[in-house]
């Protein structure tokens, strides 16, 4: 019931579109809705929810009328997973969406979390956020993406374990932004990154 899970949920379905042959795993029994289907329902919500939202982006109701960039950026990879799988999928949707996160960006990269007025001094996890969908949207020339990922890669050391809470989220959204982004600075932070993960890893082959 969250649109947070909704955006992640395109995304595992767009990626599963792109890569599963589906004659494969109903043979024998009455076809369920396809994974087409299911994600073309998906993109129709995700239209829909924006079209109500006075900011053009969403929050976690799929009826709230304010957004945030977290649960906004969420919507749009899987928006953007769905259409580079072929989809179909409303350009003026991503754009609006886009737009939203241009205006919350301020001049030094900062993310604000909601209210649509750029910076404000934002987490270091929404500037990933900002960088990442800005480069999967084609939007590299933008000063706002410039922005996010100038702040990212002059903020390297210290970056894995101290992410406001939410350590693995900004993982994820920093490894793609960067690798995106600026290799030589990806290349940097990975190999930081894999030395953390190893020391934090236990003898079962878990991590806390």
């Amino acid at each position: 019931e969250s649109m947070y899970h909704h955006g992640f949920a395109m995304l595992a379905l767009a990626e599963a579109y792109g890569a599963v042959d589906e004659t494969t795993l109903w043979e024998g029994v009455k076809a369920p809705r396809s994974i087409a289907e299911a994600l073309q329902l998906g993109i129709r919500c995700a239209a829909t929810s924006q079209k109500m939202n006075r900011w053009s982006g969403w929050r976690y109701s799929p009826d709230a009328t304010d957004a945030d960039t977290s649960v906004t950026g969420a919507v749009l990879m899987g928006l953007m997973a769905a259409r580079n799988a072929g989809m179909d999928v409303p350009d003026e949707t991503i754009e609006a969406a886009m737009e939203y996160m241009r205006r919350s960006t301020g001049r030094d990269g900062s993310v604000a979390y909601s209210g649509g007025f750029g910076g404000m001094g934002g987490s270091m996890n929404l500037s990933a956020v900002a960088a990442l969908v800005g480069s999967v949207s084609r939007s590299k020339d933008t000063e706002q993406y410039k922005a996010a990922l100038k702040r990212l890669t002059e903020n390297l050391e210290g970056n894995h374990n101290t992410a406001h809470g939410y350590i693995e989220y900004f993982r994820y959204y920093m490894a793609q932004a960067l690798f995106q982004g600026e290799y030589d600075a990806w290349k940097k932070w990975n190999d930081g990154l894999v030395r953390d993960l190893h020391e934090t890893q236990v003898s079962d082959g878990s991590f806390p």
